[in-house]
Protein backbone atom coordinates (compact mmCIF):
# COMPACT_ATOMS: atom_id res chain seq x y z
CA UNK A 1 0.00 0.00 0.00
CA UNK A 2 0.93 3.59 -0.54
CA UNK A 3 2.53 5.41 2.39
CA UNK A 4 1.94 9.56 1.04
CA UNK A 5 -0.71 10.75 2.24
CA UNK A 6 -2.13 11.90 -1.27
CA UNK A 7 -1.98 8.66 -2.48
CA UNK A 8 -4.19 7.68 0.49
CA UNK A 9 -7.31 9.42 -0.93
CA UNK A 10 -9.56 7.57 -3.70
CA UNK A 11 -9.30 9.51 -7.47
CA UNK A 12 -12.04 11.96 -7.82
CA UNK A 13 -12.83 12.99 -11.64
CA UNK A 14 -12.08 17.20 -11.29
CA UNK A 15 -15.51 17.64 -12.67
CA UNK A 16 -17.63 15.22 -10.23
CA UNK A 17 -18.85 15.42 -6.63
CA UNK A 18 -16.64 13.84 -3.84
CA UNK A 19 -20.08 13.18 -2.16
CA UNK A 20 -20.27 9.85 -3.21
CA UNK A 21 -16.91 8.62 -0.88
CA UNK A 22 -19.47 9.69 2.57
CA UNK A 23 -21.86 7.39 4.56
CA UNK A 24 -24.89 6.81 2.63
CA UNK A 25 -28.34 8.59 4.68
CA UNK A 26 -30.34 6.04 6.15
CA UNK A 27 -33.12 6.66 4.47
CA UNK A 28 -31.00 6.06 1.28
CA UNK A 29 -31.67 2.24 2.56
CA UNK A 30 -35.01 0.83 1.88
CA UNK A 31 -34.47 -1.78 4.44
CA UNK A 32 -32.58 0.08 6.47
CA UNK A 33 -35.52 1.79 8.22
CA UNK A 34 -37.19 0.19 10.98
CA UNK A 35 -39.56 2.01 13.07
CA UNK A 36 -39.65 -0.61 15.44
CA UNK A 37 -38.61 -1.79 19.29
CA UNK A 38 -37.95 -5.05 18.97
CA UNK A 39 -38.19 -5.46 22.94
CA UNK A 40 -35.67 -7.85 23.30
CA UNK A 41 -37.08 -8.81 27.33
CA UNK A 42 -40.40 -9.74 26.21
CA UNK A 43 -38.99 -12.85 24.11
CA UNK A 44 -38.07 -15.06 27.15
CA UNK A 45 -41.99 -14.76 28.49
CA UNK A 46 -43.54 -18.04 28.19
CA UNK A 47 -47.02 -16.78 27.98
CA UNK A 48 -46.17 -14.44 25.22
CA UNK A 49 -48.85 -15.33 22.72
CA UNK A 50 -51.61 -15.73 24.88
CA UNK A 51 -50.76 -12.17 26.79
CA UNK A 52 -51.04 -10.51 23.15
CA UNK A 53 -53.82 -12.87 21.90
CA UNK A 54 -55.96 -10.25 24.58
CA UNK A 55 -54.64 -7.58 23.60
CA UNK A 56 -56.29 -5.44 22.10
CA UNK A 57 -53.57 -3.31 20.09
CA UNK A 58 -51.60 -6.54 19.09
CA UNK A 59 -51.65 -6.50 15.14
CA UNK A 60 -51.04 -9.64 12.85
CA UNK A 61 -48.66 -9.29 9.67
CA UNK A 62 -49.40 -12.09 7.21
CA UNK A 63 -46.77 -13.81 5.67
CA UNK A 64 -47.89 -16.34 2.70
CA UNK A 65 -44.97 -17.75 0.47
CA UNK A 66 -42.37 -14.86 1.50
CA UNK A 67 -45.50 -12.14 0.63
CA UNK A 68 -47.23 -10.44 2.95
CA UNK A 69 -51.30 -8.98 2.93
CA UNK A 70 -51.50 -5.14 1.66
CA UNK A 71 -53.93 -3.25 2.63
CA UNK A 72 -55.82 -1.32 -0.50
CA UNK A 73 -53.44 1.55 -0.16
CA UNK A 74 -50.35 -0.48 -0.29
CA UNK A 75 -49.63 -0.60 3.17
CA UNK A 76 -49.07 -3.77 5.64
CA UNK A 77 -52.70 -5.13 6.44
CA UNK A 78 -52.13 -5.28 10.09
CA UNK A 79 -54.50 -7.35 11.16
CA UNK A 80 -56.42 -7.49 14.37
CA UNK A 81 -55.99 -9.12 17.60
CA UNK A 82 -58.90 -11.15 17.29
CA UNK A 83 -58.31 -11.99 13.87
CA UNK A 84 -58.52 -16.03 13.52
CA UNK A 85 -55.88 -17.13 11.16
CA UNK A 86 -55.04 -20.43 12.62
CA UNK A 87 -51.40 -19.62 11.67
CA UNK A 88 -48.26 -22.68 11.08
CA UNK A 89 -45.65 -20.38 12.91
CA UNK A 90 -45.93 -17.01 14.92
CA UNK A 91 -42.96 -14.26 15.68
CA UNK A 92 -42.67 -12.00 18.17
CA UNK A 93 -41.11 -8.73 15.69
CA UNK A 94 -41.38 -6.09 18.81
CA UNK A 95 -43.32 -2.88 19.34
CA UNK A 96 -44.02 -0.20 16.66
CA UNK A 97 -41.98 3.48 17.15
CA UNK A 98 -42.49 6.66 15.38
CA UNK A 99 -45.66 8.47 14.06
CA UNK A 100 -47.76 5.11 13.23
CA UNK A 101 -49.66 3.76 16.10
CA UNK A 102 -46.28 3.44 18.84
CA UNK A 103 -46.25 0.76 20.82
CA UNK A 104 -48.47 -1.22 19.46
CA UNK A 105 -46.80 -5.00 19.32
CA UNK A 106 -47.11 -6.73 16.22
CA UNK A 107 -46.89 -10.57 15.49
CA UNK A 108 -46.08 -12.06 12.25
CA UNK A 109 -47.76 -15.08 11.34
CA UNK A 110 -47.11 -17.88 8.45
CA UNK A 111 -50.37 -18.99 7.19
CA UNK A 112 -51.24 -22.09 4.61
CA UNK A 113 -52.54 -21.93 1.52
CA UNK A 114 -55.83 -22.41 2.51
CA UNK A 115 -56.08 -19.10 5.02
CA UNK A 116 -53.84 -17.30 2.45
CA UNK A 117 -56.75 -17.94 -0.30
CA UNK A 118 -59.43 -17.08 2.51
CA UNK A 119 -57.61 -13.74 2.86
CA UNK A 120 -56.97 -12.52 -1.03
CA UNK A 121 -56.34 -14.32 -4.38
CA UNK A 122 -53.00 -15.99 -4.98
CA UNK A 123 -52.69 -13.03 -7.80
CA UNK A 124 -53.89 -10.47 -6.18
CA UNK A 125 -51.95 -6.96 -5.36
CA UNK A 126 -52.78 -7.71 -1.90
CA UNK A 127 -49.80 -9.88 -1.77
CA UNK A 128 -46.80 -7.99 -2.15
CA UNK A 129 -43.26 -8.62 -2.62
CA UNK A 130 -40.27 -6.92 -0.17
CA UNK A 131 -38.00 -6.79 -3.34
CA UNK A 132 -39.99 -5.25 -5.19
CA UNK A 133 -41.76 -2.83 -3.06
CA UNK A 134 -39.55 -2.11 -0.14
CA UNK A 135 -38.62 1.57 -1.08
CA UNK A 136 -42.50 2.56 -1.14
CA UNK A 137 -42.86 1.75 2.78
CA UNK A 138 -43.05 3.49 5.34
CA UNK A 139 -40.33 3.16 8.29
CA UNK A 140 -42.55 1.18 10.33
CA UNK A 141 -43.76 -1.23 7.35
CA UNK A 142 -40.38 -1.80 6.11
CA UNK A 143 -39.07 -2.60 9.54
CA UNK A 144 -41.73 -5.47 10.29
CA UNK A 145 -41.78 -6.63 6.71
CA UNK A 146 -37.54 -7.35 6.32
CA UNK A 147 -37.42 -8.75 10.01
CA UNK A 148 -40.44 -11.22 9.76
CA UNK A 149 -38.85 -12.30 6.10
CA UNK A 150 -35.74 -12.90 7.74
CA UNK A 151 -36.76 -14.94 10.65
CA UNK A 152 -39.32 -16.70 8.40
CA UNK A 153 -36.55 -17.63 6.37
CA UNK A 154 -34.12 -18.44 9.08
CA UNK A 155 -37.03 -20.75 10.40
CA UNK A 156 -37.59 -22.35 7.28
CA UNK A 157 -34.23 -23.46 6.90
CA UNK A 158 -33.46 -24.68 10.22
CA UNK A 159 -36.33 -27.40 11.08
CA UNK A 160 -33.43 -29.95 11.90
CA UNK A 161 -30.20 -29.17 14.45
CA UNK A 162 -27.40 -28.73 12.59
CA UNK A 163 -25.92 -30.63 15.62
CA UNK A 164 -28.02 -34.08 15.69
CA UNK A 165 -30.04 -34.03 12.82
CA UNK A 166 -33.15 -34.47 15.06
CA UNK A 167 -36.11 -31.59 15.03
CA UNK A 168 -36.61 -28.58 16.71
CA UNK A 169 -39.13 -26.22 17.55
CA UNK A 170 -39.26 -22.54 17.91
CA UNK A 171 -39.09 -20.58 21.28
CA UNK A 172 -38.88 -17.54 22.56
CA UNK A 173 -41.61 -15.30 20.81
CA UNK A 174 -39.67 -17.51 17.70
CA UNK A 175 -36.06 -15.78 17.87
CA UNK A 176 -34.79 -19.52 19.14
CA UNK A 177 -35.49 -22.78 17.94
CA UNK A 178 -35.09 -25.99 21.12
CA UNK A 179 -33.49 -29.28 19.65
CA UNK A 180 -36.18 -31.68 20.91
CA UNK A 181 -33.46 -34.41 21.78
CA UNK A 182 -30.96 -32.60 24.53
CA UNK A 183 -32.81 -28.97 24.39
CA UNK A 184 -29.94 -26.96 22.85
CA UNK A 185 -30.74 -23.83 21.25
CA UNK A 186 -30.11 -22.36 17.34
CA UNK A 187 -30.35 -19.32 17.07
CA UNK A 188 -31.05 -16.84 13.81
CA UNK A 189 -28.15 -16.42 11.47
CA UNK A 190 -26.91 -13.87 9.05
CA UNK A 191 -24.62 -13.98 6.14
CA UNK A 192 -22.51 -10.64 5.25
CA UNK A 193 -21.56 -10.20 1.95
CA UNK A 194 -20.41 -6.69 0.16
CA UNK A 195 -20.98 -5.03 -2.80
CA UNK A 196 -19.21 -2.58 -4.62
CA UNK A 197 -18.87 0.40 -6.42
CA UNK A 198 -15.70 0.58 -8.44
CA UNK A 199 -14.27 3.54 -10.03
CA UNK A 200 -11.28 4.12 -12.18
CA UNK A 201 -9.00 7.03 -12.84
CA UNK A 202 -11.83 8.36 -15.14
CA UNK A 203 -14.49 8.02 -12.21
CA UNK A 204 -15.96 5.92 -14.36
CA UNK A 205 -18.23 3.22 -12.47
CA UNK A 206 -17.81 -0.52 -13.47
CA UNK A 207 -21.31 -2.60 -13.52
CA UNK A 208 -21.10 -6.23 -14.51
CA UNK A 209 -23.62 -9.07 -15.51
CA UNK A 210 -24.13 -11.73 -13.88
CA UNK A 211 -25.32 -14.80 -15.73
CA UNK A 212 -28.29 -15.22 -13.85
CA UNK A 213 -30.25 -12.46 -15.06
CA UNK A 214 -31.39 -11.47 -18.26
CA UNK A 215 -28.61 -10.05 -21.21
CA UNK A 216 -29.81 -6.59 -20.20
CA UNK A 217 -29.18 -6.78 -16.69
CA UNK A 218 -26.52 -4.76 -14.72
CA UNK A 219 -25.09 -4.09 -11.61
CA UNK A 220 -22.18 -3.66 -9.22
CA UNK A 221 -20.22 -6.44 -8.22
CA UNK A 222 -20.84 -8.13 -4.74
CA UNK A 223 -20.09 -11.49 -2.93
CA UNK A 224 -20.44 -13.11 0.56
CA UNK A 225 -17.56 -12.60 3.12
CA UNK A 226 -15.28 -15.82 3.82
CA UNK A 227 -14.59 -17.24 7.13
CA UNK A 228 -11.83 -15.47 8.71
CA UNK A 229 -12.07 -12.67 6.79
CA UNK A 230 -12.36 -8.55 6.83
CA UNK A 231 -14.94 -7.02 5.08
CA UNK A 232 -11.85 -4.88 2.98
CA UNK A 233 -9.78 -8.06 2.83
CA UNK A 234 -13.66 -9.73 1.09
CA UNK A 235 -13.69 -6.19 -1.10
CA UNK A 236 -10.27 -6.76 -2.59
CA UNK A 237 -10.66 -10.92 -3.09
CA UNK A 238 -13.98 -10.90 -4.66
CA UNK A 239 -13.09 -7.81 -7.07
CA UNK A 240 -10.52 -9.36 -8.50
CA UNK A 241 -12.22 -12.75 -8.78
CA UNK A 242 -14.69 -11.24 -10.53
CA UNK A 243 -13.12 -9.00 -12.65
CA UNK A 244 -9.83 -9.19 -12.64
CA UNK A 245 -9.32 -5.65 -11.56
CA UNK A 246 -6.93 -4.79 -8.27
CA UNK A 247 -8.60 -1.96 -6.03
CA UNK A 248 -7.60 -0.28 -3.38
CA UNK A 249 -8.91 2.19 -0.57
CA UNK A 250 -12.32 0.25 -0.27
CA UNK A 251 -14.85 3.04 1.79
CA UNK A 252 -17.81 1.70 3.83
CA UNK A 253 -21.39 3.47 2.86
CA UNK A 254 -23.48 1.68 4.88
CA UNK A 255 -25.14 -1.74 5.29
CA UNK A 256 -29.16 -2.75 4.18
CA UNK A 257 -30.47 -6.23 5.43
CA UNK A 258 -31.30 -8.42 2.20
CA UNK A 259 -33.64 -11.33 3.62
CA UNK A 260 -33.51 -12.99 0.31
CA UNK A 261 -33.08 -15.61 2.22
CA UNK A 262 -30.51 -14.39 4.79
CA UNK A 263 -27.95 -11.67 3.38
CA UNK A 264 -26.27 -8.24 5.45
CA UNK A 265 -25.27 -6.47 2.08
CA UNK A 266 -22.27 -4.19 3.32
CA UNK A 267 -21.83 -1.35 1.06
CA UNK A 268 -18.42 0.01 -0.11
CA UNK A 269 -16.69 2.71 -2.81
CA UNK A 270 -13.45 1.53 -4.03
CA UNK A 271 -11.14 2.98 -6.45
CA UNK A 272 -8.72 0.75 -8.89
CA UNK A 273 -4.98 0.81 -7.79
CA UNK A 274 -3.36 2.89 -9.95
CA UNK A 275 0.25 0.93 -9.64
CA UNK A 276 -1.32 -2.06 -11.30
CA UNK A 277 -2.03 -2.70 -14.98
CA UNK A 278 -5.51 -4.35 -14.77
CA UNK A 279 -7.47 -5.85 -17.60
CA UNK A 280 -10.77 -6.02 -17.26
CA UNK A 281 -11.93 -10.26 -17.21
CA UNK A 282 -15.14 -11.39 -16.35
CA UNK A 283 -14.87 -14.39 -14.34
CA UNK A 284 -16.88 -16.47 -17.20
CA UNK A 285 -18.93 -17.87 -14.30
CA UNK A 286 -20.67 -15.95 -12.42
CA UNK A 287 -20.01 -12.33 -14.24
CA UNK A 288 -20.33 -12.88 -17.89
CA UNK A 289 -19.80 -9.14 -19.03
CA UNK A 290 -18.35 -6.44 -17.41
CA UNK A 291 -18.18 -2.54 -18.41
CA UNK A 292 -17.03 1.19 -17.62
CA UNK A 293 -19.93 4.00 -17.55
CA UNK A 294 -19.44 7.53 -17.48
CA UNK A 295 -21.96 9.43 -15.93
CA UNK A 296 -23.23 10.44 -19.48
CA UNK A 297 -22.67 6.91 -20.65
CA UNK A 298 -25.15 5.74 -18.31
CA UNK A 299 -27.62 7.97 -19.05
CA UNK A 300 -27.17 7.06 -22.37
CA UNK A 301 -27.52 3.67 -21.97
CA UNK A 302 -30.71 3.27 -20.08
CA UNK A 303 -32.83 2.15 -22.94
CA UNK A 304 -30.70 -1.11 -23.13
CA UNK A 305 -29.79 -1.88 -20.12
CA UNK A 306 -32.04 -2.40 -16.32
CA UNK A 307 -30.49 -1.40 -13.33
CA UNK A 308 -31.52 -2.60 -9.94
CA UNK A 309 -34.49 -2.18 -8.09
CA UNK A 310 -34.96 0.61 -5.94
CA UNK A 311 -35.40 -1.31 -2.77
CA UNK A 312 -31.74 -2.29 -2.88
CA UNK A 313 -28.33 -0.94 -1.67
CA UNK A 314 -26.72 -1.44 -5.14
CA UNK A 315 -29.51 0.89 -6.90
CA UNK A 316 -28.39 3.41 -3.84
CA UNK A 317 -24.38 3.51 -4.05
CA UNK A 318 -25.01 3.34 -8.13
CA UNK A 319 -27.33 6.81 -7.58
CA UNK A 320 -24.72 7.76 -4.69
CA UNK A 321 -22.04 7.88 -7.47
CA UNK A 322 -24.28 9.37 -10.31
CA UNK A 323 -25.47 12.22 -8.02
CA UNK A 324 -28.54 11.57 -8.30
CA UNK A 325 -32.21 9.84 -8.89
CA UNK A 326 -32.20 7.79 -12.09
CA UNK A 327 -34.98 7.52 -14.02
CA UNK A 328 -35.38 4.00 -14.90
CA UNK A 329 -36.55 3.27 -19.05
CA UNK A 330 -36.37 -0.60 -18.38
CA UNK A 331 -37.74 -2.83 -15.69
CA UNK A 332 -35.32 -4.57 -13.70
Amino acid sequence: MPTDAASQKPAIHPDASPDYLMPLPISALPLSRHGLDRDYLSRSDPDLFETLRHDPRMRQLVLWKGKALLASGGTLDLLANDAELNPELRLYLGRTVGSDSPGDPVIAVIVSDDTARSLAPADSDRWGDLRALGNTFSDRDAGLFTAALALANWHDSHRFSPRTGMATVANQGGWVRTDTENGREVFPRTDPAIIVGIVDAEDRLLLGHNAMWPADRFSLLAGFVEPGESLESAVLREVFEESGIRVVDPVYLGSQPWPFPASLMLGFMARVDPRITSILTPDGAEILELRWFSREELTAALDDIGLPGHTSIARAIIEHWYGGPIADRRQW
